[in-house]
């Protein structure tokens, strides 16, 4: 069995993960460490959780007992907490906020299987992609690899509320978000960065912007992004090259038809459509913002890590209606 520690349990990813580990065939939890909640049942904070578990929050940090340690922080806490405590060196540490994201001088790898499978079976220390990075790059990866696009890429993305985290704020309460639609961080995104980031790895060449416009969506859970750039390629040869990209990728699909969220929601799926009009490739791809997008691509680097079955415990249903 893996044994799990996983920190700042309280929140949304600490409860996804929660839910996903407890039914892990090969993982055990050790401890789900909240300062705030000690003591408390699991099931008491994390609803839906009742008669899964009877596990409770600690204040305890026993890393000796541990295989794998998940961060579950804030942007920003992770190399707080790592200057400020000793881990030992044998734990792999995944890491889900932007701490390490981006290439420096640390040997966390950037843990999108798609583009960086091996790696991750090698690694340590894995920082975890961000949810709207996610969805697009695995919109994009084919497209940019083979060459076939070019100049500006335009992309739209919506996302849940929960992509805001569990702290309730002024553009996450519901009588603001329901029946509501806004745009923010518009161009400006921090998942930018680490998009950036992989375009140069596929194409270093590559001179085109992304131009990103982000939005919040009246709807808990789920991202969708739609992304257009210049193409001359012929469509069948464009399905093609996606067909290649993604058929041996266990969550990751290519399909023929245009999705909808709902083909993942609740799913560490991704599915991915392309179109061509006149000289602009369409693609689309939808997640679960907080599956494929952070715990359930956390999951997946975890069993990457320890040499087992990519798809352990990550078989789940979507909701579809």
């Amino acid at each position: 069995m893996i044994r799990v520690g996983i920190l700042g349990a309280a929140g949304y990813t600490g409860g996804e993960l929660i839910r996903i580990l407890i039914h892990h065939p090969q993982a055990e939890i050790i401890f789900a460490h909240s300062e705030s909640n000690a003591g408390n049942m699991i099931s008491a904070v994390h609803g839906g959780l009742v008669g899964d578990t009877d596990l409770r929050f600690t204040s305890d940090m026993p890393f000796e007992d541990i295989d794998v340690l998940f961060f579950c922080f804030g942007h920003g806490k992770s190399k707080e907490f790592i200057a400020g405590h000793k881990i030992p060196e044998r734990v792999k540490i995944i890491d889900l906020a932007q701490d390490f994201r981006i290439g420096g001088d640390h040997d966390y790898v950037y843990g999108l299987p798609e583009t960086h499978r091996e790696m991750i079976r090698r690694a340590r220390h894995i920082a975890n992609p961000g949810c709207f990075a996610t969805c697009i790059q695995l919109a994009l990866l084919p497209a940019l690899k083979s060459g076939i696009i070019s100049g500006d890429i335009h992309i739209n993305g919506i996302t849940g509320s929960t992509g805001a985290g569990q702290k309730p704020g002024a553009t996450t309460h519901f009588s603001w978000r329901n029946d509501n639609i806004s745009v923010y961080k518009t161009f400006t995104h921090q998942h930018l960065l680490e998009i950036n980031q992989t375009v140069r790895e596929l194409q270093p060449g590559y001179h085109g912007r992304l131009l990103f416009i982000p939005q919040r969506g009246c709807f808990a859970r789920g991202i969708f992004v739609t992304a257009y750039a210049t193409c001359s390629t012929p469509i069948e040869d464009v399905r093609k090259i996606y067909d290649e990209y993604y058929k041996e990728e266990p969550f990751t699909h290519h399909v023929l038809s245009s999705p909808s969220m709902k083909d993942v929601v609740n799913t560490n799926k991704a599915v991915v459509y392309v179109e061509r009009y006149d000289d602009q490739l369409l693609m689309i791809s939808a997640i679960d913002n907080l599956l494929k997008g952070a715990v359930g691509q956390a999951v997946e680097n975890m069993n990457l890590m320890s040499g087992i079955d990519e798809r352990a415990g990550l078989q789940l249903k979507a909701s579809a209606f």
